[in-house]
């Protein structure tokens, strides 16, 4: 859209570089290109803004397959303006001499005329064609007929119109239809995953199984090497047990034989004791056989003299004394 500016009865226009300007003064064309910038009498002004640059086209519509199975069809056309003037007279771009925005709907004229356009080649292509051909190769197809149909179409260039390029994004088939197609595969796809789970299970099983196998394994070594310890410990201990009675029966020996020297020593030192003993009493009594009465009388009364008890004092009664005068008396008068 161009800029107008209005200044005292006048109006300024001011165009982009890809609008070509056609201004008409009494029916005289006085300007007539792109980007212009200019000054004129709206009253007196017939003006026209053609956009030149490129434009795409997004367009969506539905055709019918040979085998009758309805599909849409989503594509894109590009195209341009390659002659203003004839555009211009032929369809409505006169702008607003006080506002600048069209006075029609150019654009949406050409839109119609080129979606009806692409669409009719594109229903030629598809009638012909089946729905699973539509859908595995349908797209280059359309894209090609398409383009060749709008080239060859005569409306088109007598419009000013040049086509630059036509994309096909996609060709679908109903929603219903789609989701019938997508079965066997989503199925295949299904049955391979179930296989890939299965074999990784299986995998998982035989990992399990295996990991059991080396733990039992690893059991049976572990309980053979108990087993082992347990006769290598019994066998110690026989063998302590064994030595501990060698020992002991050594030491018993060794015990027995020394209580039995001990025992001969003692007895003989008894023995030597005794002989000594006897040799001592008998000459004690081969002494004594020659001593008078009288001396043994008084050996024995020193000798239990020395093993009496010893007396701090005595106390003697009349009896007693009386008694033992009596008996001195009696033993002095034969002497006497």
């Amino acid at each position: 859209m161009a800029d107008i500016i209005k200044r005292f009865g006048w109006r300024h226009l001011r165009a982009a570089p890809t609008a070509h300007i056609r201004h008409h003064r009494s029916g005289q064309l006085t300007h007539d290109g792109p980007g212009l910038s200019f000054w004129f009498r709206p009253l007196a002004a017939a003006l026209s803004e053609v956009p030149v640059d490129d434009r795409e086209l997004a367009m969506t519509f539905h055709a019918r397959t040979v085998d009758f199975q309805d599909v849409a069809v989503q594509a894109t056309v590009t195209y341009r303006i390659a002659d203003p003037a004839v555009a211009a007279e032929r369809l409505d771009f006169s702008v607003d001499p006080d506002t600048g925005v069209w006075r029609g709907a150019p654009l949406e004229q050409l839109a119609t005329l080129l979606t009806e356009s692409a669409q009719q080649h594109a229903l030629e292509v598809l009638a012909r064609t089946p729905l699973a051909a539509a859908l595995a190769e349908g797209v280059p197809a359309v894209r090609e007929r398409v383009l060749l149909g709008l080239r060859e179409e005569p409306r088109l260039p007598a419009t000013g119109i040049e086509i630059v390029a036509v994309r096909v994004m996609a060709v679908r088939p109903e929603p219903e239809v789609e989701r019938a197609l997508r079965t066997p595969a989503r199925e295949l796809i299904q049955q391979e995953a179930d296989r890939a789970t299965y074999e990784r299970r299986a995998v998982a099983v035989e990992r399990e199984r295996a990991i059991a196998e080396n733990e039992l394994a690893s059991q049976i070594e572990l309980a053979r090497r108990e087993e082992r310890l347990v006769e290598q410990r019994g066998a110690n201990s026989r063998r302590e047990a064994e030595e501990k009675a060698a020992a002991d029966a050594v030491r018993v020996g060794a015990e027995a034989e020394r209580a039995v020297r001990l025992a001969q020593a003692e007895a003989e030192g008894a023995r030597a004791v005794g002989e000594a003993r006897a040799q001592a009493q008998a000459a004690w009594l081969r002494v004594h056989g020659d001593v008078d009465v009288a001396v043994l009388r008084a050996l024995t009364g020193t000798r239990l003299a020395e093993n009496l008890p010893r007396i701090d004092s005595i106390t003697v009664s009349p009896d007693v004394l009386t008694g033992l005068l009596a008996r001195l008396g009696a033993g002095q008068e034969p002497g006497a």
